[in-house]
């Protein structure tokens, strides 16, 4: 079995992998402090809701935003996985040409769902992760990372407004009946999501426009349940779409050794 690992700023996604199906999956809040003792006894715990423990994974394979715990993952895979956990950095198999200036820059995140997307989508694709910010990654018609942008996302915001703003306080991530607010949590939460879905929509439409070519845009992450369906540029939504590409870079990093 194959255990599937995204670390991100805000949360980190785990999945459970049986040759190309998704056993089970869960979203966990990334803690920063979390040593390799901790991570793996988090790690024997999901698995032991299945009915599994380490020894069952013969494989696995992590992309991480946070550098201290891509170093603890490491020792993980050293101690408990006998070195047979991949960690995707500059250097590792995807099958995908980058052509930006500076490939080592790319996020392990961001290229893996730019291979998930173009294995989906077969041509010019566009992933928009929303997490604790919101990253576009385009992919060409032949299959090459593009580039794209990354923007503050939506949790950032809101801890922006509630820290710099006397007044206004955090509110949770729900769509407001109307945009016209009538209390102030009610207009907090449509500057949130409407905001976020003008600013998706504008920033795709430029992506296609200096594209000059239809692109498949697939929403992800976090906080994609709440903001994708107010976006008109949004195609689909696939919230297993890192996963599905740590498979991927898996599979073809085995074939590539």
């Amino acid at each position: 079995m194959l255990l599937a690992i995204d670390v991100g700023n805000t949360q980190s996604h785990i999945g459970l992998y049986s040759g190309e199906d998704l056993v089970e999956h869960w979203r966990l809040a990334t803690d920063r402090d979390a040593t390799v003792d901790r991570l793996a006894i988090e790690v024997a715990g999901l698995l032991g809701l299945r009915g599994l423990g380490l020894p069952d994974v013969d494989g696995a394979i992590v992309c991480s935003v946070v550098p201290v715990l891509t170093h603890e993952f490491e020792l993980l895979s050293e101690r408990y996985f006998e070195g047979a956990m991949l960690v995707v950095r500059p250097g590792v198999k995807t099958g995908m040409a980058i052509r930006v200036e500076n490939p080592h820059e790319v996020g392990a995140d961001r290229l893996v769902n730019a291979v998930a997307a173009y294995e989906r989508v077969g041509g010019t694709c566009i992933a928009v992760d929303f997490g604790t910010a919101i990253n576009y990654d385009v992919v060409s018609s032949k299959g090459e990372y593009l580039g794209g942008v990354i923007a503050p996302g939506v949790e950032i915001s809101l801890d922006a407004l509630s820290q710099r703003a006397a007044r206004l306080f955090k509110v949770d991530l729900e769509t407001p009946a109307s945009a016209i607010g009538r209390s102030t949590q009610a207009a907090v939460q449509s500057g949130i999501v409407f905001g976020f879905a003008a600013q998706v929509d504008g920033i795709l439409a430029r992506l296609r426009e200096e594209l000059g070519e239809e692109a498949t845009a697939i929403a992800t992450g976090g906080h994609a349940s709440v903001i994708a369906p107010h976006c008109q540029q949004i195609d689909e939504t696939d919230d297993l779409l890192t996963l599905k590409g740590l498979r991927l870079v898996w599979e073809r990093s085995r074939e590539d050794g």
